[in-house]
This record gives structure tokens, C-alpha cells and sequence, in this order.
């Protein structure tokens, strides 16, 4: 694989600033955060930005960081440095629970739903922290419209499902705690070409509601191709940074992350 070599560059301009609201900030602004496993610095001192209504996507190769940076976001793993900004407040370090609760919620790679129970209870614990029992049965009847696979085995155990309808599960799952920032891991990952299309076609559907995407995905001409922007990492570094089409159209994305010569 080619190694990316050109570093994000600086951008400068002598025109006027937009001054900065509530409405034109970014929703996540993360600022030089630096993450380690152990003696493993995974995430080197990254900065991006995700804008109100946008669908982001995180490429690069097995081992760039895309997936720490999203758990360190979560709250599973503190960062040992750097600002996470999210509708200006800081949450890095924050425990997982509390990120939850500010509705920046993380559909995990692998699915993780749980097997022994059934769509609907599975369905139910993404909705644990809300009280709104009419909101909740509003959402349950929204994401089974999504997924109408989920609604034909609403009282099917999710180990029994498929694995892409344990996909459908999990993202379903995730709406459920009504989120403002919604965060994929792979979601492509070990399924067949059509579930592939339907959870992308899906994926757009959710933007067209307004919800916030970031996403971290394998196959890179997916991902670019439904994107507003985009950020190559490469082992813990972003070295590129641009709309999706534009990072369609890079040579060195095309020659690394499209299997392209």
C-alpha cells in the first residue's frame, strides 16, 4: 500500500472572519488530542471538526487509529491530552455514561447487540436513559419503518439474527437515545454487498433527518462517496483532509484506499 505523504496543509486567508455563533460553530471540535495503549501512542496530536448536519468520514488503513479515536471520543479510553469540544464543552475524560448522556452515541464495530434478548428489548435498552414514554414509542415505530427486518422479528433474540440484521439492530439501537451526534464503527464490515447498500442508503436517510454522522469505514469509496468531508489517518496522524469528492479524486487516496495504480 502507498503511504500518504502530504500533511494537511495550513489554510490562510486575508479575507474577513465569520464570527463564530451557537448556530455556525462546529458540534465536535477536537484540538491536537494525543491517545495511547500503554506504551502505544495510537493518536498523535489529530484535529478535526465535525459541522451541524454533516456526514464525516474517518480512512485509512488496519491500525491508522480510526476506531481508538472514536472509542476516546466515547469515553471508553482518556485521552492523555488535547480538547474534545462538543457544542462547546470540553468531554474528554468524561466517563462513557455521561457522554451517552449528552447524546454522542457510538454504534460499535462487530455490532455488539445483545444475543439473548429480543429486537424490541434490545431496542428498548438504547432508549434506558430517557423518560419520555411517548417519544420512546414514536422512535420505536421510526426505526422499525427504517428497518422493516427488525419489525418482522421484533420478538426474535438478536443472536439469532443475521449479521446484517444484527447491523440494522445496533444502528436502530443507537437512534434510539435520540442522538445528536451519531458515531459508526465499520459498518460494512463482514456483510454481504446488498446489506452493505441498504445501511448506506440508510445512512442517508438519517442525515436527511438531521442527525450528525460520523463515520469510520473500510471500504474508503464507500465512505467518500456519501460523505460531506473527509480525514485520511495514517498511523495516528491525519495527512489529508478535504470534501469527499475531492478525496475521490486524490491520487494518493486512489492509489492506497482504492486499489488503484
Amino acid at each position: 500500500m502507498a503511504a500518504l505523504t502530504t500533511d494537511t496543509p495550513d489554510v490562510k486567508s486575508d479575507a474577513p472572519q465569520e464570527t463564530v455563533t451557537a448556530d455556525t460553530a462546529p458540534m465536535l471540535q477536537v484540538t491536537d488530542l494525543h491517545t495511547s495503549y500503554g506504551k502505544i501512542h495510537a493518536i498523535k496530536g489529530i484535529s478535526f471538526q465535525v459541522n451541524r448536519g454533516e456526514i464525516v468520514t474517518l480512512i485509512g488503513a488496519n491500525g491508522a487509529g480510526k476506531s481508538t479515536t472514536l472509542r476516546t471520543l466515547s469515553g471508553l479510553i482518556a485521552p492523555q491530552s488535547g480538547s474534545i469540544l462538543f457544542n462547546g464543552s470540553d468531554i474528554a475524560g468524561l466517563k462513557p455514561h455521561v457522554i451517552t448522556a449528552k447524546k454522542i452515541i457510538q454504534v460499535p464495530e462487530g455490532r455488539r447487540i445483545f444475543p439473548k434478548m429480543t429486537v424490541r428489548e434490545n431496542l428498548d435498552m438504547g432508549a434506558f436513559l430517557r423518560r419520555d414514554a411517548d417519544g420512546i414509542k414514536q422512535d420505536m415505530e421510526w426505526v422499525l419503518e427504517l428497518f422493516p427486518r427488525l419489525a418482522e422479528r421484533i420478538n426474535q433474540k438478536g443472536g439469532t439474527l443475521s449479521g446484517g440484521e444484527q447491523q440494522m439492530l445496533a444502528m436502530a439501537r443507537g437512534l434510539m437515545a435520540r442522538p445528536e451526534l451519531l458515531m459508526l464503527d465499520e459498518p460494512s464490515m463482514g456483510l454481504a454487498p446488498v446489506i452493505v447498500e441498504v445501511i448506506f442508503e440508510t445512512i442517508a436517510k438519517l442525515q436527511e433527518k438531521g442527525i450528525t454522522i460520523l463515520l469510520v469505514e473500510q471500504n474508503a469509496n464507500l465512505a467518500l462517496g456519501i460523505a460531506d468531508r473527509g480525514y485520511v489517518l495514517e498511523t495516528g496522524d491525519i495527512k489529508l483532509t478535504g470534501t469527499g469528492k475531492e478525496l475521490l479524486a486524490n491520487e494518493d487516496v486512489r492509489k492506497s484506499y482504492l486499489g488503484e495504480d
